[in-house]
Order: structure tokens, then sequence, then C-alpha cells
């Protein structure tokens, strides 16, 4: 009898553990909005004393953990999702280390923005993968900028770690984070009706519940590690990942925003037949933001061009336009950015532009 028990158990341990190891991963990292505060002995007025001294965190250097609003010193730190955030001071770290599956690919949501007028940088990393998210560009007026970072797991386990790699002479000054989620991402697949893979921007990054200024996906993403999912972002600046509950989306639950004009540009290799004839169609508009105007977007197919203008109005509306190409090789390249550089209209501070959503490519009979 204990010996049926004891297998019982065993069998139940092991299908729960499969069950756990099959989950999706999505939502913060522990203490991810940095709400858990630490202990009064690990603080010396705002900055973190000691390793562990912030919860489910490990700190390095200078880190200060800090309440929104206004700073001795006449400063004003904006915390957008939540009331306390981090400051990352010179070359200071704080690191997280979870589980996740080999081979799988995650985005990394977090809310981040610079202090003073600076060039500051926010590295992010999930060793062998780094990258240097520049924080000069603010893209909201409010301080409210999220961005999403992607990469693919090696191990069972991932540390996840933001750094500040500057120096600067003002010690109060320093990249701040004031939330970090965390989201497994399923790679589309090209199809018979569409050659583009997540041509309509379902697959991309959490999307934070307090949050209504869409996700920024950093510039020089690569395909394979892209925070949304068979796209490339290019560009010198970012292009904003929007969803159908705080913005207008002409198709399904999100669409991408070309928010930095030629500077932001969004871009996919898809396989095709040499010398055979394809049609390329997408959707452009307008996420019902404030952002009105001469629109025009840019499209790119092998060494066909196509420039479709569009007169916003700030009201939602949109447009499809299609372009017939000859490709050229067995992978063509595809490529769309804004020609003109955009604010809204009530909020000179916020940049923004055309919305490009439902992208597709398919043979011509």
């Amino acid at each position: 009898m204990k010996v049926l028990i004891s297998l019982l158990i065993s069998f139940c341990l092991l299908f729960s553990g499969s069950a756990f190891a099959a989950a999706t991963l999505e939502g913060l990292l522990p203490n991810g909005n940095f709400e858990e505060k630490p202990k009064p002995t690990s603080l010396n007025k705002t900055v973190l004393i000691g390793k562990h001294s912030l919860p489910k965190w490990e700190i390095n250097g200078l880190v200060e953990y800090i309440s929104g609003g206004p700073q001795p010193g006449g400063m004003y730190f904006a915390v957008a999702h939540g009331v306390h955030a981090v400051k990352l001071g010179n070359k200071a770290t704080i690191s997280q280390t979870i589980v996740v599956k080999p081979g799988s690919l995650y985005a990394l949501t977090f809310g981040a923005t610079r202090t003073c007028a600076q060039d500051e940088v926010l590295r992010v990393s999930v060793p062998p993968e780094t990258g240097d998210l520049p924080l000069q560009t603010l893209y909201s007026s409010n301080g409210g900028d999220t961005y999403a970072w992607g990469f693919r797991a090696t191990s069972n386990v991932s540390k996840v770690i933001f750094h500040n790699p500057g120096v600067q002479e003002d010690p109060s000054c320093g990249p701040l984070l004031d939330v970090v989620a965390i989201k497994e991402l399923f790679p589309p697949r090209p199809t018979r009706d569409n050659l583009v893979k997540n041509g309509g921007f379902e697959e991309g990054p959490h999307l934070l519940t307090n949050s209504s200024h869409g996700v920024l996906l950093p510039p020089k993403q690569k395909d394979i590690t892209s925070p949304l999912p068979g796209w490339i972002i290019e560009s010198l600046k970012a292009v904003k990942f929007v969803d159908s509950k705080h913005f207008n989306v002409p198709f399904g639950l999100a669409a991408v925003e070309l928010v930095a004009g030629r500077e932001s540009a969004i871009a996919q290799v898809i396989r095709t037949v040499p010398n055979k004839f394809y049609n390329l169609s997408f959707t452009v508009g307008d996420a019902k933001n404030g952002c009105h105007g001469s629109m025009m977007v840019e499209a790119f197919a092998a060494k066909d061009t196509l420039k479709v203008p569009y007169e916003s109005k700030g009201k939602g509306k949109f447009k499809t336009a299609g372009l017939k190409f000859k490709a050229m090789s067995a992978r063509t390249r595809l490529t769309f950015y804004s020609s003109f550089y955009h604010t809204k209209a009530n909020d000179f501070g916020a940049l923004c532009g055309p919305v490009i959503d439902q992208v597709r490519v398919y043979p011509v009979a």
C-alpha cells in the first residue's frame, strides 16, 4: 500500500512539474514594479545599501529607491507605472535570475526614461545577448515611455540585467526604471495566403495594464530576437507597438505606429521565387491619438517602391494600398517607413505617426 501511495505521489509531482514547465510565461517579474519596499535599515535616504537590499533583485553600485514626484534639489521624477522606481547611478546594475525554456523567444517590457537632459543609455542584457537603449529621445512628454527588448533563452535559467554604462558629472542623473515584465513569444509562420510572418502584428510584447502609451520597440532589433516576431527594427529610432484597447487599430488586436519619421522603420525578409510576381498589400491609418496632418508611408519590395499618402484627421480612419513587384532572388526584403515627422495636436512633446497593419504578400495568379 505504501509503495502504491508513493508511486501515485511521484506521478502527480511529475505531472504537475511538466505542466509548470509547459506554462507560458507572462506578467511582471517578482517585484517587477518595485512596490515591495526595502527594509528601512537597507536605505540611506534614497540610496540602497547592500547587494540584496532591494527585494527580489540583486544590485551593484549606486542604486536609488525613489518615489515619483518632486525631489530634493528641484528635480521631478515621473513614475508612470506605479509609485516607486529605481534610479541607476554611474556604472550601477540591477539584476534578477528567472526560470525560462531553452530555445524559446521572450520579450522584456519595461518603463524607462532619462532623468537629466543628457545622453543617457540603459544597457539591457540576458547573457550572451546585450543591447544599448538610447534614452535621449522622449516619445511621451510625461515620462511614460515603455520599451520592449527580445532575447532567446539558451538554458533553463536566465539572468536579466539592467545597467547604466555611462558616467555622468551629476550623480543625481541616471536612467530611471519603474516596471519590468516578461512574455514568452511564439514566432509565427508564413502561410500560402500570406508569405509575411506576423503580418497583422498580433504577436508582440506584454502590454502593461496600467499603461496607455503603447510599447516602444527599440532600434537595431534583429528578426531572430525581435520583440515583434518576424520583424526587424532597423532604424535609428524606435517604432511603437499599439493595442486596440488604447488606440484605433485597423484589424485585430495590435498594429505598429511609425513614430519618428524616416528614423523609424520596420523590415522583413521573406522567401520568394526569383522572377516571379507578387502582390503586396497593407493598411495605413492613424491611431486616433491626436496625431493628424499629411502623412506618407513609403514601402519597398525588391526594386519596387510605393508612396502612400494619408490625410489624417486624428479620428482613426484607414485605407489599404497595394503594390505588384517582381522577386529578384530567393529572399525579398520588405521595408516600411514614414516620410514625415509628426507630434500630437494637443501635446507637441509627444511623437506620433501613421499606423501600419495587415501586411500581406501573395503570388500573382
